[in-house]
């Protein structure tokens, strides 16, 4: 049976929702990040080499990686669910939006958290001034516009077709949704984004999603 690895608020809740949305069977194994650092606990360090979440177990097979789990998730369990036909143009689509979360979503959204901590950490006073004003410096000129670009990028692209890979609900929307969910929270995506309003009242509103909310825990991304 699969082990989901399941770090509280992080990417391994979208791991839980592919499951549900599979009907897929497996086990959940909780850990709970440091309250002070948000770090991963060391006991994750047993499961994977990195120590951090998502990883899932299956038999012999350990594997990292929210885009590599949905992936493997969607092949060797989707019996074709979640997935575009191959050779479609919502096939490339998927794939595009798979990588897009992590390779382009995220990091802005990273850089933001990273940024504001540093210009909020406790410092010498002499220090705090010169912290702050690098922090947003960065954020307002780099940061914050890049965040801005994506999101009118994504918005744009919803209006071509309800899903992100076209009219059908595929596990690259299950993958966009971390960064998605991250703006946000922290990310300024508001209802002046109406089609990414939309996608996130669509996914919250589907039972395989609260299921595998209910089952993970309370979830809020950090801020």
């Amino acid at each position: 049976m699969i082990v989901v690895h399941h770090l509280n608020n992080s990417r391994s809740q979208r791991v839980l929702w592919m499951l549900e949305e599979l009907g897929v069977p497996y086990e959940i194994k909780h850990y709970q990040r440091n309250r002070e650092t948000m770090l991963a606990p060391p006991e994750l360090l047993a499961v994977h080499p990195l120590g951090k979440s998502p990883v899932i177990t299956d038999g012999e097979l350990t594997l990292a990686e929210s885009g590599a789990i949905i992936e493997y998730l969607a092949t060797h369990y989707g019996e074709g669910r979640l997935l575009p036909p191959a050779g479609s143009p919502e096939r490339l689509r998927y794939v595009y939006w798979l990588h897009f979360a992590e390779g382009s979503a995220m990091p802005p959204l990273l850089l933001k958290l990273i940024f504001k901590r540093v210009a909020n950490a406790p410092a010498p006073f002499f220090v705090r001034p010169i912290a702050r004003a690098i922090s947003n410096r960065v954020l307002n000129t780099f940061v914050e516009p890049q965040i801005k670009r994506q999101l009118s990028y994504m918005e744009g692209e919803l209006a071509k077709s309800t899903w992100f890979a076209g009219e059908n609900f595929s596990a690259a929307d299950i993958q966009m949704s971390f960064p998605l969910e991250g703006a946000a929270a922290r990310g300024g995506l508001d209802a002046s984004y109406p089609k990414l309003t939309a996608f996130l009242q669509r996914i919250h509103a589907r039972p395989a999603y609260q299921k595998a909310l209910e089952k993970g825990g309370p979830y809020a991304l950090l801020s």
